[in-house]
């Protein structure tokens, strides 16, 4: 089923399905894992940062590799199978989910059948996703460990599966980042990056959403807020989006929880400040400004309080600081 049926982004896809298998596909061995297995390059232009492909036809039988960038694969049409790296399983990715694989993470795409499947990749260089796309998916410390990991660990195994709802704005935006990348102009990738930064944070609220258990309880989903929003949230503004008073919270949180507003906010940005400070080169006035601090120098006296170090002495390659 075609998800913005468009006459102008089905003829996109037509036009992407036939570019694909001229792309460069540059599978070679890994040099530095000493296994033999196979790394697909940049396949793109070499001055673009964000490119599209898109996969139209009845049978794909990628090698087992691994990438040197970030995509996300959208099951457009039909659904396909991936062997990830993570237990060498086969997994169905059915039509209307999305895949996200990390740098060098193990993947490869199947399908064999009679009937016309489309899957649309959006793919994104590394030290662009790194640079540009973090600071706006970093609120959630969950998502912001799955798109470190890889500094940490450079043959990371995980991945991030789901479904889109038909209605979600997703399938809308995707379709314009087809048009667009389907009838490149010389502002393409100035008019690509944006909209790609909006498909990640669409993506990401979306499985926020669906990661909620249903039987949570009301102080669990108030913690979950304020990590999600840890660089802007307050108590008033936590109050209003659950329809309490500010002051019913204060008593709620440490009733239930042991720890304060205060409390739950400070440990939410002290543990992805140090997820930063360990797993970028970002500055650390950059990081503190990403964490909602102003002023960079109460930024060194909250982490000097919470963990016991500085800030400084917390910087990658460091080692770890301590704390909680």
């Amino acid at each position: 089923m075609y998800r913005y049926a468009e006459r102008e982004i089905l003829l996109a896809l037509e036009t992407l399905g036939r570019d694909f298998p001229r792309l460069n596909w540059d599978f070679r061995p890994d040099p530095t894992s000493g296994s033999g297995e196979l790394v697909s390059y940049w396949p793109g232009d070499a001055l673009e940062e964000v490119m599209v492909n898109v996969f139209k036809g009845t049978f794909i039988q990628e090698p087992f590799h691994r990438q040197d960038f970030f995509f996300i694969h959208f099951a457009y049409q039909e659904g396909y199978e991936t062997l990830s790296a993570k237990n060498r399983s086969r997994m169905y990715v059915p039509e209307g989910s999305c895949y996200i694989g990390q740098p060098y993470s193990g993947y490869a795409a199947r399908r064999v059948s009679g009937r016309e499947c489309i899957i649309i990749g959006v793919l994104i260089r590394r030290d662009t996703f790194l640079r540009e796309y973090l600071q706006a998916l970093s609120a959630d410390t969950a998502m912001l460990r799955f798109f470190l990991e890889p500094q940490k660990n450079r043959y990371s195994q995980e991945f991030l599966r789901f479904i889109i709802p038909d209605d979600s704005p997703v399938w809308k935006l995707l379709g314009l980042i087809v048009w667009e990348y389907a009838n490149k102009t010389e502002h393409t990738q100035k008019v690509l990056k944006p909209m790609v930064m909006a498909l990640s944070m669409y993506l990401s609220s979306e499985y926020k959403r669906q990661s909620l258990a249903a039987d949570e309880s009301l102080e669990d989903r108030i913690v979950q807020y304020i990590e999600a929003n840890s660089d802007t949230v307050t108590l008033a503004s936590a109050a209003a989006h659950f329809g309490y008073h500010p002051v019913y919270l204060s008593k709620l949180l440490p009733k239930k929880t042991g720890r304060t507003f205060s409390d739950i906010l400070l440990a939410a940005r002290m543990r992805r400040g140090k997820l930063l400070l360990q797993q970028t080169d970002l500055p650390i006035e950059k990081i503190a400004d990403m964490l909602g601090y102003r002023n960079s120098s109460n930024f060194y006296k909250a982490f000097r309080r919470y963990f016991g170090t500085s800030p400084r002495e917390s910087l990658k390659g460091g080692g770890d600081a301590g704390g909680t």
